[in-house]
């Protein structure tokens, strides 16, 4: 039996734009109305627009499938459908690590109000940093601006960080000097297979004393924001043992001014 495009497309489940478009790939193969030039298909059409559904819906390119539909050989379906499969398991592992990305941003953001100015002690996990700034100051190194480029499409896997040398922090001044900084964990660079290059600062995994600060952001590193982390260091018979490093967490508006909370980490030894 013959039918037009419209009523086969609406028997079949397709638009007519899907059997052109397939009729192009020399899918199906249409008679054509000599006196209007009208198309007309028939019920052995509906075994190639199946076939080639089934295969799309396995992500098979649309020439792939031509092939596959006029003239199908076992091995080669075959590789085809294991390429997808390959895609689909490198695709899965991708989200996984983005999904668990999005956890560990989520229990931060969930966590920030119960460790609030409250010490408590973390094993760090090794980082890959990348010095940005002076204080707040960019600084201007070619290699630098190369590397953002490429780590700025790693977001969220790369965070933004801070570091505060120790000499600085046990010196006399109240504005404590510090530098900013896209920074990435070593798992992440690792499943990333991001590229290290010389210039990139490692902080290897550290036995820390962690906190969350509020500080603002029209304002400086003030030495009174940590004191709390001192007292808790000097109670507990620890010494500070490295630089002090830590992340932001996330900016909001607190009023009329911005405010940034901050992860902090404070390397230690007994």
């Amino acid at each position: 039996m013959k039918y037009s495009i419209g009523e086969f497309a609406e028997m079949i489940g397709v638009t007519t734009d899907t059997l052109r478009l397939y009729e192009k790939y020399n899918i199906i193969k249409p008679l054509r109305d000599e006196n209007n030039n009208y198309r007309y298909y028939d019920d052995l059409d509906v075994r190639n627009i199946l076939w080639s559904r089934w295969y799309r819906s396995l992500d098979v390119p649309l020439g792939e499938v031509a092939t596959f539909v006029n003239s199908p050989n076992k091995d080669e379906i075959l590789n085809r459908i294991q390429k997808t499969q390959e895609d689909l398991k490198k695709e899965i592992m991708e989200k996984m690590l983005l999904l668990n990305r999005v956890k560990e941003i989520v229990d931060n953001i969930k966590e920030i109000d119960s460790q609030l100015n409250k010490c408590s002690i973390k094993n760090t996990s090794g980082i890959y940093r990348l010095k940005q700034t002076y204080i707040n100051t960019l600084i201007d190194d070619d290699r630098i601006k190369n590397a953002v480029d490429e780590w700025m499409e790693l977001l969220p896997y790369a965070f933004f960080s801070f570091k505060i040398d120790k000499e600085d922090f046990f010196s006399n001044s109240e504005c404590l000097k510090y530098n900013w900084g896209l920074g990435i964990k070593e798992s992440d660079v690792n499943n990333l297979k991001v590229k290290i290059y010389d210039y990139i600062e490692y902080i290897p995994p550290k036995k820390c004393v962690s906190s969350i600060i509020l500080s603002s952001n029209d304002q400086c590193f003030e030495r009174n924001l940590f004191q709390f982390m001192i007292d808790y260091i000097k109670r507990n018979n620890y010494s500070i043992e490295g630089d002090i490093f830590g992340k932001i967490i996330i900016t909001i508006k607190d009023g009329e001014e911005m405010k940034t909370y901050l992860e902090v980490n404070i390397p230690i030894e007994r």
